[in-house]
């Protein structure tokens, strides 16, 4: 199935900066789900269901200079869909 980008941001920020744009889309997704993402194109609006696909991935990038390190968070689903829960922790 082709892929459509809706938006994409990529810039260096600080751990506390990175936090608190965390800590402000886990407040959206505690209310009603929805959330605007807004930057130097259009604002893209979603609301995630009640229930979700969550990932975490965590890489290894190897190549020609050093490694590059990185985790990655996923939400993701279908209209309608209702997803499984499956436990893990963060520590």
């Amino acid at each position: 199935m082709p892929e459509e980008v809706l938006f994409k941001s990529e810039s260096r920020q600080s751990r506390s900066e990175i936090a608190a744009h965390l800590r402000e889309i886990a407040g959206k997704l505690d209310g009603d789900g929805e959330f605007t993402l807004s930057g130097s194109g259009e604002p893209v609006t979603m609301r995630v269901p009640t229930s979700a696909t969550f990932e975490v991935k965590a890489e290894r990038e190897t190549g020609s200079g050093p490694d590059e390190l990185s985790v990655e968070f996923e939400i993701e689903w279908n209209d309608g869909e209702q997803g499984e829960a499956t436990e893990f922790t963060i520590e």
